[in-house]
């Protein structure tokens, strides 16, 4: 969405996906307040906030919110902090599978801040669309109690959170020149790598890109769990993708890194009732679902650049033929040319002597997630294919 000023438009500086939060017994919150540190990648002049409530069940209401200045991850300057409008009103109610944008908030940013956003709910809420993220920019902290005002959250009453609960995505009204980059995937991006590219994008020559990250872990392309055990690896990419890459203002390409999942979570019913085999995609079944990815992209006016799906040998369901699966997806994504780029994250990590595995290194130990030092190097390969967009010809 463009600004009314021919040069200022809103573009994304911060997101997540909204999938399904793990359920346990305690799946409301009642009389809470959420806190989440945003960074800020280039100058704006408003920041607007988006709040989803896409995979719940009930209508929630949000009691109160506001933005604000922070120094660190975890505490505010309360003489900046401003309250966040929807519709003039300072409650609103987010409805189930839906999502709600704020009115502009009139405040002046800089490239190299941090903004620090916070919200309170004072009736109980159900606490179920939210997303796991990890990183070295991803923080997050609830404290019992509306303390939307508090510089310091109390720290008896205070708990640290790797869930992004609702908050899905942060814009600001800035430069015609910036344009935002989605990368979506599973839990390997809802990792650290897509905060590694932004602190790439902040110290490099790229000053007109933002990061925004929109991942779940254990979503796949073709499937999605129907039953609570599992409920909380996500919902499917024909669900998924059209909704989160729609939700981000001002985006100029998207990073695709999907697919491993599909390969790696069917066993037979007989060892899970959950796993059939029946879910196990052939090749052409998975890109056929990346080329969906690339339909909507395009749709939208998105660069598309595609990441290769990384070694697994050593996980616990690695078998010869899933890495034929995964060998045959990968060629795919090499030879293409429905895309504008390819970033080769397998060959970036991968052990050059066995180039079915991680790399020395590069294993986090469960020989499926990268380790943080892999993630660096995905994050460098990312931004040394992106720092040099291709001319786009669709």
């Amino acid at each position: 969405m463009t600004d009314v000023t021919a040069n200022r438009k809103w573009v994304g500086i911060w997101g997540n996906a909204m999938s399904v939060t793990e359920r346990t017994a305690a799946t409301h919150g009642k009389d809470i307040t959420f806190r989440y540190p945003v960074p800020v990648p280039f100058d704006g002049d408003a920041v607007r906030l988006t709040f989803d409530n896409f995979c719940g069940t009930e209508d929630v209401t949000l009691t109160c919110a506001y933005v604000a200045l922070a120094v660190g991850d975890e505490q505010m300057r309360g003489f900046t902090a401003c309250p966040v409008t929807f519709g003039g009103r300072t409650e609103v109610v987010l409805p189930a599978g839906k999502s709600v944008v704020s009115d502009p908030v009139a405040m002046s940013v800089r490239r190299g801040s941090l903004l620090s956003v916070g919200f309170h709910f004072e009736n109980f809420v159900e606490l179920r669309s939210g997303v796991v993220f990890k990183g070295p920019l991803s923080r997050g902290n609830y404290a019992f109690g509306n303390h939307v005002l508090s510089e310091h959250l109390p720290i008896e009453r205070t708990r640290n959170t790797d869930v992004c609960y609702f908050l899905s995505d942060v814009s600001v009204l800035t430069d015609g020149k910036n344009a935002a980059v989605v990368c979506y995937g599973d839990s390997i991006t809802a990792q650290s790598w897509p905060d590694y590219l932004a602190m790439e994008f902040s110290r490099g020559r790229v000053s007109d890109r933002s990061v925004v990250r929109k991942a779940a872990s254990g979503t796949r392309v073709l499937r999605q769990y129907e039953c609570a055990t599992y409920e909380a690896y996500g919902l499917k990419g024909s669900i998924r993708f059209p909704h989160e890459i729609s939700a981000v203002d001002g985006a100029s390409a998207v990073v695709i890194q999907h697919g491993i999942n599909d390969i790696i979570h069917p066993v037979g019913s007989t060892e899970n009732p959950f796993r059939p085999w029946s879910d196990l995609p052939t090749a052409e079944d998975l890109i056929e679902g990346l080329k969906f990815y690339i339909a909507e992209a395009r749709k939208r006016g998105l660069r598309v650049y595609m990441g290769t799906l990384l070694p697994v040998e050593g996980w616990r369901t690695y078998a010869p033929f899933r890495e034929e699966l995964r060998a045959a997806v990968n060629d795919f994504i090499r030879d293409t040319d429905l895309i504008d780029g390819v970033i080769d994250f397998d060959k970036a990590v991968r052990d050059p002597l066995r180039p079915t595995r991680l790399g020395r290194g590069y294993d986090s130990g469960d020989h499926l997630h990268p380790s943080e030092e892999a993630y660096r190097v995905m994050a460098q390969e990312a931004a040394r294919v992106l720092e040099k967009p291709k001319k786009v010809t669709y």
